[in-house]
């Protein structure tokens, strides 16, 4: 039997088989990816085949999904899981990390280009673009569950939560906003840079996505406590994007050290 929008989080189930609307979102985000990877790739001088391109995106579904789940365990409930360790394996009850998903996608990518001889530098700057765009799709599934929502606010653009009190600020739409103006950015830099310093297309990406993911945190509604930061007090997510941006801050400076290359 198909069932189309059961629930709000389930798109459609199919004989028993519930497919969510924030799996659909990132099916859509790694097919956009495919499409526009050999695209980008003249860009950096690359010329991978498309089944190349098929195995980077293979690599980085598997760390976005290792690495998002494994982030979410230890950096935001490691207490649950180590006595419920077989919930580690069941993703479809929820709970992913943006930051534990960028380390999955960073190893998988070193590991693809060390098999293929590649500069990591150049395919880190390709698939800068599509990454972004992929974040967006993903908040835009949060926005369809109703999830990851914002503090309270009498905006006009304050959205209602069912089961929540007061209008709060859509903060779904803000960070799909965000990814799609980082993707902008980077597709810019990546074009227009001549001549061009590999890896800094990459670390403009770090660099914004830290920066306004700490920004987005002051208007979303906080799940955990507040940790005590020097004379801060961060949410949890802030906590683990600072080391986000300091990476790509830094990356920028090591990679603008090295012989800048016109190559394309």
């Amino acid at each position: 039997m198909i069932s189309f929008f059961p629930s709000r989080p389930v798109a459609l189930e199919l004989f028993g088989f519930a497919i969510h609307w924030y799996g659909l979102m990132y099916l859509l985000a790694f097919l956009l990816a495919l499409f526009l990877l050999p695209r980008l790739q003249k860009e950096r001088g690359l010329h991978l085949s498309r089944e190349d391109w098929a195995s980077v995106v293979s690599v980085t579904v598997l760390g976005v999904i290792i690495g998002g789940r494994l982030g979410y365990v230890l950096f935001y409930e490691p207490a649950y899981y180590s006595i419920r360790p077989l919930q580690i394996l069941m993703v479809w009850k929820g709970g992913m990390s943006s930051h534990g998903g960028f380390l999955g996608v960073a190893i998988g990518l070193f590991y693809f280009s060390w098999r293929k001889g590649l500069d990591v530098r150049r395919l880190a700057d390709v698939i800068a673009v599509p990454v972004a765009i992929g974040l967006a799709f993903g908040r835009f599934g949060n926005f369809i569950n109703m999830e990851l929502y914002g503090n309270p606010t009498d905006l006009p653009w304050g959205i209602a939560i069912p089961g929540v009190e007061g209008l709060r600020h859509p903060t779904q739409i803000y960070a799909v906003l965000k990814d799609l103006l980082i993707a902008g950015l980077c597709y810019g830099h990546l074009r227009a840079a001549r001549p061009y310093h590999p890896g800094r297309t990459f670390a403009l990406f770090l660099m914004l996505y830290g920066l306004l993911r700490f920004l987005l945190e002051y208007f979303r509604a906080q799940e955990y406590p507040l940790i005590d930061f020097v004379f801060f007090q961060l949410s949890r997510g802030q906590l683990l994007t600072l080391p986000i941006f300091l990476a790509g801050v830094l990356l920028w400076r090591w990679m603008g050290m090295g012989p800048a290359s016109d190559k394309s």
